[in-house]
């Protein structure tokens, strides 16, 4: 063959007659460039990433809730069974909530005063807006709820979310009669999808909890349990004969905090493993700036963060999530919506958050036995290299 591929460019007009639906546009006339990275990136999660071995961690940086994300988009992917745990940014999370509590967000122009803006109390987030009040309202709920007793302890940020979502719900509930449909916390609390937060203190929940240690509170978030759980939660699908699966929108924190499972796995705990099995990226930043944030699933093989052997699994889709989130899930949707239509599901969702304390046990075993086994080849060594008398 004198091409690398067979496949020529012939689409199809996108208007033939009835509308393509999503899964027909991109499939018919995403053929190059970014848009074919897409329908790469659409097919990897649908045909293989889905498969029920595969454990998805899903990463969320960039305002992807104030724009309306969490509700068409995330919520449904929890609900569904499309990712199994997550780590997002405390901003996501903060603003997820003022739909749950009874707020609104607003679309407008990006080109607003913002001198006059600050002067009506309005608040901007691109082309979001919202009122001030909304924030000082969150901020009120959050500190109510993290006075109760059973946040006076030390958590990892799942347990601390997972308690959230619990409120969350019920808030929700009250206020529109269900609960998990305006806010993720509440969804993947009612589902036990464990969420993460990398860096908790760079938010305005962590804010929260700062002003409330001021006066007292013992709430202490340690992200060491956050590392290992999440490490446990990778082990255990690749020790438990599956594969594990990354979906990264955007970069930053919570792209590095999904991916460094695999170098707490195989580097600091000495346990031998070969790296996440697949890589899906949607950024709009470069690696030759420093701005890609853990960088190509080809470098990320050299970390041990992605198994060489699975490279042909890995895409990286230079878009906006806002564009691409919404079309890889329709896209999802649509090629299972048969299996929806009978169980309600594309995978029923494996509430990892339940096991959790499994998994801590189950990665301590295995980290005993790496540590114990490197000990026996010291002493080898040790011995191989001691003068004879």
């Amino acid at each position: 063959m004198k091409f690398p591929s067979d496949k020529s460019i012939q689409p199809a007009p996108v208007w033939n007659g009835r509308p393509a639906g999503v899964a027909g546009l991109v499939d018919g006339a995403f053929h190059a460039y970014n848009a074919a990275r897409l329908r790469e990136a659409c097919r990897v999660y649908n045909e293989r990433m889905l498969e029920r071995d595969v454990t998805i961690g899903m990463s969320l940086t960039g305002a992807l809730t104030p724009a309306g994300l969490g509700m068409s988009c995330i919520i449904p992917m929890i609900r569904l069974g499309m990712v199994d745990w997550i780590v997002s940014t405390g901003a996501n999370l903060y603003h997820d909530a003022h739909f749950a509590i009874g707020h609104r967000l607003y679309q407008a122009s990006p080109f607003l005063d913002d001198v006059e803006l600050r002067r009506k109390g309005i608040i901007r987030i691109y082309d979001v807006v919202f009122d001030y009040q909304v924030l000082l309202d969150t901020d009120a709920f959050f500190r109510e709820v993290m006075r109760a007793p059973e946040f006076q302890a030390e958590m990892g940020t799942a347990e601390f979310h997972w308690r959230l979502g619990r409120w969350v719900a019920e808030r929700e509930r009250a206020l529109t009669g269900r609960a998990g449909v305006k806010s993720v916390l509440a969804a993947a609390w009612q589902t036990a999808v464990p969420v993460y937060t990398s860096s908790p203190g760079d938010s305005s929940i962590g804010m929260n909890v700062a002003a409330l240690e001021l006066f007292g509170s013992r709430l202490r978030l340690n992200p060491s349990r956050d590392v290992n759980e999440t490490a446990a939660i990778v082990l255990e699908a690749k020790r438990g004969g599956g594969r594990s699966g990354v979906l990264i929108w955007g970069g930053g924190s919570p792209k590095n905090f999904v991916l460094q499972t695999e170098p707490q796995i195989q580097e600091v705990l000495g346990i031998e493993e070969k790296g996440h099995d697949f890589f899906l990226q949607f950024t709009d930043a470069r690696p030759d700036t420093g701005g890609l944030s853990g960088a190509t699933p080809s470098e990320a093989v050299s970390w041990g963060k992605v198994d060489p052997d699975k490279l042909p699994d890995t895409v990286v889709c230079y878009t906006d999530s806002t564009i691409a989130m919404p079309l890889l899930v329709a896209y999802a949707c649509e090629k299972h919506g048969a299996r929806i239509k009978r169980s309600g599901f594309i995978r029923r969702p494996r509430r990892l958050y339940d096991r959790l304390p499994d998994l801590l046990d189950r990665l301590r075993e295995a980290a005993g036995r790496a540590a114990r086994r490197d000990a026996r080849k010291e002493a080898r060594r040790k011995g191989a290299k001691a003068p004879r008398r």
